[in-house]
């Protein structure tokens, strides 16, 4: 028997997989993905992003490109730019220190940019290794001129996700969406 790709066996799975209905704030974010014509979403498992992620698996539209570290989605958003494609890049702040010398392509070559950010080391952290990068996000993010906004609120993600992606793929900006850790909501350990 030959074995199914792994994008076969990842589609069936969320297509099988009923998980807890998504937050409307989570919803949103793949509605503006979606109508802003988003071809690949390109991601570091996260359960913060996971809604967008089930349904970008779940889409035949959008391909859906699990990245071992999060610098490689900053090349991948740059190649889909350039071969015609709209790319998003979906990662946790603490993966923003991983892009930092990898920005620079964006800069070099003025690409557009677009990455939603699940942020760590802020409200009710549970995990003290997640403070220094979430406190240093924004900054870093800034440094690499990139723009930064952030949405705190559920009713502040729509507009503000939606006027970022404009930013970038109308504008031809670079910009990140910070998503406050307030909107996921407390993580504990899991006691066994």
């Amino acid at each position: 028997m030959i074995p199914e790709p792994a994008t076969t066996q990842r589609l069936d799975t969320a297509m099988n997989h009923t998980p807890a209905p998504a937050p409307a704030w989570q919803e949103v974010i793949f509605k503006v993905l979606k109508e802003g014509g988003v071809n690949q979403i390109a991601y570091v498992p996260d359960a913060g992003h996971s809604h967008v992620i089930r349904s970008a698996i779940a889409d035949p539209d959008i391909q859906d490109v699990v990245l071992t570290t999060e610098e490689e989605g900053v090349a991948v958003c740059s190649g889909a730019w350039l071969g015609g494609d709209r790319a998003v890049l979906l990662m946790q702040s603490s993966g923003v220190g991983n892009c930092v010398n990898m920005f620079s392509l964006l800069q070099a070559a003025d690409f557009p940019f677009f990455t939603l950010v699940t942020m760590r080391g802020e409200y009710a952290e549970f995990n003290p290794w997640q403070g220094p990068m979430g406190k240093a996000t924004q900054g870093a993010l800034e440094l690499m001129g990139i723009h930064v906004l952030r949405a705190s609120k559920p009713e502040e993600v729509e507009e503000i996700v939606s006027a970022g992606f404009d930013a970038a793929f109308e504008a031809g900006e670079k910009v990140a969406v910070l998503l406050g850790q307030e909107l996921i909501g407390r993580k504990k350990w899991e006691r066994k």
